[in-house]
């Protein structure tokens, strides 16, 4: 999802000093490089193209709800290292657990859910396409709850082509035959809930003095203590766990959602929202791709014709005339956009 501009997250840390003409040099232990952004930016693009792949091996194995809630406890626990790694501080007032609370429904349980149901019945190509078009629900949905945007030529413009997209993608023109309506009505609205998500997020007062990475800790701990109070009432436990669905969803929750947002933390510190913003653009190719020569899933003509229609229209509602762009401000909880 990428409609809402990305907030900032944890300040980089300040450069040393420059030592004085006088004083000698202390010399400071030499620091490995990060690697280039453009590596990064790939591996995230990877990472959660990928993701589609491991939700459908994950429910050859489990129960959706299971996959998510591995998902969620997995991610949790490499965000929580690094915190413990950071030192850092977690929130400490009622009123930011409670606005968490709301964003972690929203952006974790109900859309990770939601995909993992959708592919009990639908392969991961059209799961990863639907996905994409979470920047045009969210350019819809802020135009209507947010007052500070306004409709413009370029946004109306891109959402019709982005919807003229989904049309296509869906088959249409022949009456949608041949079309899951269970699998596709799981996964629209799963990319949905990230905008809506986003909208709260935007509309919520910040200044809770913890990072974004407490902050997003924090989320993803709520979003597990939800889905494990859920979990027991709509499934059973496990009698076996099969290896490669258990790998699946191990590596679903550390990298598709621990590592990769802690990817991003540094792709936006880096580069900037708008640049770390574009493996939105990147997530279906790389999702159809390993759907069509790892699962080995089908894939007609319409279907990367209508990803491409909507990531054109999706491109088009996020951009903006230069001489009027004006720099990203840091909004909501801060709270890192995720993508999926």
């Amino acid at each position: 999802m990428s409609a809402p501009p990305a907030p900032s997250p944890v300040s980089p840390e300040s450069p040393p000093a420059t030592p004085s003409a006088t004083a000698p040099a202390a010399e400071a232990p030499a620091r490995r490089p990060a690697p280039d952004w453009r590596l990064r930016f790939a591996a995230l693009s990877l990472i959660w193209g990928f993701s589609f792949l491991l939700i459908k091996v994950g429910t050859d194995g489990y129960a959706p709800f299971q996959v998510t809630l591995g998902r969620l406890l997995s991610g949790t626990a490499v965000l929580a290292v690094a915190m413990a790694v950071k030192r850092e501080r977690l929130p400490r007032t009622a009123r930011t657990w409670g606005h968490l609370a709301v964003a972690a429904f929203f952006l974790n349980p109900l859309p990770f859910s939601l995909f993992a149901y959708a592919e009990l019945t639908i392969p991961s190509t059209p799961a990863g396409i639907c996905n994409a078009t979470s920047p045009l629900w969210g350019v819809a949905l802020s135009l209507v709850a947010l007052s500070e945007d306004r409709p413009t030529r370029r946004r109306v413009a891109g959402l019709g082509l982005g919807f003229l997209g989904v049309l296509t993608v869906l088959g249409a023109w022949q009456g949608f035959s041949g079309l899951d309506l269970t699998g596709t009505a799981m996964a629209l609205p799963a990319s949905i809930s990230y905008p809506v998500g986003w909208i709260y997020v935007r509309r919520t007062p910040a200044g809770s003095g913890s990072s974004a990475l407490a902050l997003t800790g924090s989320q993803l701990f709520l979003g597990t203590v939800q889905l494990a109070l859920v979990t027991p009432l709509f499934t059973t436990a496990p009698t076996a766990f099969p290896l490669l669905p258990t790998l699946a969803v191990v590596a679903l929750g550390a990298q598709g959602t621990g590592l990769a947002l802690l990817l991003q933390y540094g792709l936006v510190s880096e580069v900037g929202p708008t640049t770390a913003q574009m493996v939105t653009y990147f997530i279906p190719v790389i999702a159809t791709a390993a759907g069509v020569t790892v699962l080995g899933e089908q894939l007609n003509w319409n279907t990367p014709v209508g990803a491409l229609v909507v990531l054109a229209g999706a491109a088009l509602t996020q951009s903006r005339p230069r001489a009027h762009s004006p720099a990203p401000a840091a909004t909501g909880t801060g709270i890192p956009e995720q993508r999926h």
